[in-house]
C-alpha cells in the first residue's frame, strides 16, 4: 500500500530546498525553469509541494542548480529535520576542576560550541557543493590539526586567552597588566579519547587536551576536554617523554619532533578533566600515576560524583 502522506511531505520537503537553494544562487523561478525545461507555473507548484513530480524533473532541477540529486535529497531532509551543531551539555561540566587564571566554564563552553558550529556549517556547505563532508577528504591527523586550529581560534574569540604572536609557543597568551608578562596555553585536539598530550616542545605550562568523536553527518562532538599545568621535558620530574622524529611504515614520510606525556603527566590531565561526557568516555580502566593522593577534583576521586 503506498503512503500518500510520505510522498506529500517528500514533495514539500524537496520543494521548499530547491526554493531556498533557487534564491541562494540568485535565480528567479523563470530562469530556474528554463534550464530544467518546464514552465515557472509548474516550478512555483513544485516549490510550494503542491504539484506532484517524477525524478527525471529531480534531476534536471539538481542539475540547473549545480549539484548532484543525492545532494539535493541529503540538504532537503537535513534541513528539514533542523539539522544544528551539538552544543556542550551543561551537566558534564566540572566546575572543581582547576583552570588557568582568567579562564572560565563558560569560555570553554563558548568556545567549544563555537568550534562545533564552524565544523558544522563548513560540512553544510560542503554537502550542498560536492556531496561530501570535510571528514571524508582529510586524513585523521590533519584534520584533528584543523580542528585544533579552530579551537584556538575560538578561544581567542571567547576567551581573554588570545593568541600569541611574541614567540613559538604557547598557543595562546593571557597577559595580565601592562609588563607583558602572561599565562601561556597549549592547545591539542584529537580524536583519541583516552590519550594523553601530545607536543613538538614538550614544554612547561598549562596544556588543554579536548577530545572530539564523530558524528553520523561528519560533524563532530566535543566529549572530554582535560587542563593541566605540566612540567617541562627538562624538568627535574618531567611530565613528558621525547619519542622522536619516527618514519610512517605505510607512507615512509617523517613526522616531526614529539613528545607525549609520560603516564604521571597524563594522569594529571585526567584529574583536571573541565568537561566530561559520561556517558560516551569510560575511564574506569584508565591507569594512573601521580605523588601524593588523588586530589578531591578527580575524576578518579570516590568521593566525586559523575
Amino acid at each position: 500500500m503506498v503512503d500518500y502522506l510520505t510522498m506529500g511531505e517528500a514533495q514539500k520537503i524537496l520543494g521548499a530546498c530547491v526554493r531556498v537553494l533557487r534564491e541562494q544562487k540568485s535565480l528567479s523561478q523563470e530562469s530556474l525553469a528554463a534550464k530544467a525545461g518546464i514552465s515557472y507555473q509548474y516550478l512555483s507548484g513544485v516549490e510550494t509541494g503542491k504539484e506532484n513530480f517524477s525524478i527525471q524533473v529531480l534531476e534536471s532541477l539538481a542539475k540547473s542548480l549545480g549539484l548532484p540529486v543525492r545532494t539535493l535529497v541529503a540538504a532537503a531532509y537535513d534541513n528539514a529535520a533542523g539539522a544544528k551543531p551539538h552544543r556542550l551539555e551543561t551537566k558534564y561540566f566540572r566546575p572543581q576542576a582547576p583552570l588557568p587564571e582568567g579562564l572560565t566554564i563558560s569560555h570553554i563552553e563558548a568556545a567549544a560550541n563555537l568550534t562545533q558550529s564552524i565544523i558544522h556549517r563548513i560540512n553544510r556547505n560542503m554537502t550542498l557543493e560536492i556531496g561530501q563532508t570535510l571528514q571524508s577528504l582529510i586524513q585523521g591527523n590533519n584534520f584533528s590539526w584543523l580542528v585544533s586550529n579552530i579551537f584556538s581560534n575560538a578561544m581567542d574569540e571567547c576567551s581573554p586567552y588570545k593568541h600569541n604572536h611574541d614567540q613559538r609557543y604557547h598557543d595562546l597568551i593571557y597577559k595580565k597588566g601592562n609588563s607583558g608578562a602572561g599565562i601561556g596555553l597549549e592547545v591539542k585536539t584529537t580524536i583519541n579519547i583516552s590519550k594523553g598530550g601530545e607536543s613538538h616542545n614538550g614544554h612547561s605550562g598549562w596544556h588543554v587536551i579536548a577530545c572530539y568523536n564523530f558524528v553520523e553527518n561528519g560533524d563532530i562532538q566535543f566529549v572530554h576536554i582535560m587542563f593541566a599545568k605540566l612540567n617541562g621535558h627538562q624538568d627535574t620530574s618531567p611530565d613528558w617523554s621525547y619519542v622522536g622524529s619516527k618514519v610512517n611504515s605505510d607512507t615512509g614520510s617523517r613526522r616531526t619532533e614529539t613528545y607525549i606525556t609520560t603516564l604521571t603527566g597524563t594522569t594529571k590531565l585526567r584529574d583536571g578533566s573541565a568537561y566530561m561526557d559520561s556517558d560516551k568516555v569510560n575511564f574506569s580502566r584508565w591507569r594512573q600515576a601521580r605523588k601524593g593522593t588523588i586530589p578531591p577534583w578527580s575524576i578518579f576521586a570516590k568521593s566525586n560524583p559523575l
